[in-house]
């Protein structure tokens, strides 16, 4: 990917609205995943998580869906939804428009604002990216 290391591209057209991936591996408790990030960069392993929500966080970073690789963009081309089936929270990942194949799939990861020595530069070469993904 031109926006960060690996990606996620299309294999065919995608309609506005219809369902592109879903984002799995192992749902583990919030309080985890500093613990487990500090292990994955220890072990030099990139490290692939999503926040369900306050509670709960999809760790794909060893047992993941290639959702994982999907790169921020600040003018994505997907969104991502949580949704229950059977009552158990899923994160899909949507089409905002119109996907062409060979396209790179992208969200807008939605991260936090951090103070200004925290922030992560932004590499999505968007027109109206914001510089930073935090």
């Amino acid at each position: 990917s031109a926006i960060h290391g690996r990606g996620l591209f299309c294999k065919r057209n995608i309609e506005a609205g219809e369902m592109v991936i879903e984002y799995s591996g192992i749902v583990v408790r919030s309080v985890l995943t500093d613990k487990r990030e500090k292990f994955y960069d220890s072990k030099g392993i990139g490290c692939y998580m999503f926040r369900i929500d306050d509670a709960e966080v999809v760790d794909a970073t060893m047992h993941g869906s290639a959702a994982r690789f999907i790169n921020h963009s600040c003018e994505p081309n997907c969104y991502s939804r949580v949704i229950q089936v059977e009552g158990h929270k899923h994160i899909v990942i949507f089409a905002l428009r119109r996907i062409l194949r060979g396209e790179e799939l992208t969200y807008d990861y939605k991260f936090p604002i951090e103070e200004p020595a925290a922030k992560l530069p932004c590499n999505c070469g968007a027109k109206r990216c914001r510089r930073f993904l935090n």
